[in-house]
């Protein structure tokens, strides 16, 4: 006889799901008109523009469909990775507003077809939500086109290379320190077309 496993609303999964239904009940605002507010936990954002790699995925958004975001992340709050007494100030605002930061750089970008989503969440269940959504979506920007979200590494640590993001968005001036990208962009705009199609 099959063994049939009880439903526990508890079991950390269960809860991690709650998290990310409760982040979709959320309103889609555009990400260039975000107003500051306070608070921690995670987003998606979500492209409608006209970028050919992207149309696919821009598909998936028309009509106020927002079916397919192109990026996740989180906001833990200050001092949480280092043990620190946690401070809960503005850091999902300004994680979102960094990103917003690095589309206005770009030079084959607009903002204005950027759109977010994001949920205030207790800091103990924020890295199960992203990596839930993450696993659900596999947002291209978190899985193919790495490097949007990294920062600027700083003086001397400019010889890591130029990340796949920066290769087909350039602008960002930290980035063009970067040693060059190694790849074929060629193979990557491939990479990016059977991903999206497979999607």
């Amino acid at each position: 006889m099959e063994n049939i496993e009880n439903y526990n609303p508890l079991e950390k999964k269960h809860i991690g799901e709650s998290v990310v239904r409760a982040m979709f009940d959320q309103p889609v605002t555009p990400l260039g008109a975000i107003e500051p507010f306070l608070g921690v936990g995670i987003y998606a954002i979500y492209y409608t523009g006209k970028f050919p790699p992207y149309i696919t995925l821009s598909q998936s958004n028309e009509n106020g469909k927002f079916g397919q975001p192109i990026y996740v992340g989180k906001a833990v709050p200050s001092g949480a990775r280092k043990g620190l007494n946690i401070q809960i100030d503005h850091e999902l605002f300004k994680r979102i507003r960094e990103h917003a930061e690095s589309i206005k750089q770009s030079s084959n970008l607009d903002i204005t077809d950027f759109y977010c989503r994001h949920l205030n969440v207790d800091d103990i269940w924020i890295p199960l939500g992203e990596t839930l959504l993450i696993e659900m979506f596999r947002p291209l920007w978190n899985v193919v086109v790495d490097g949007f979200g990294n920062h600027d590494p700083g003086s001397g640590r400019y010889n890591q290379m130029k990340s796949r993001w920066d290769v087909l968005h350039p602008g960002r001036t930290w980035a063009e320190k970067c040693s060059p990208y190694t790849g074929s962009i060629d193979d990557l705009l491939v990479t990016i077309r059977d991903y999206l199609e497979v999607k």
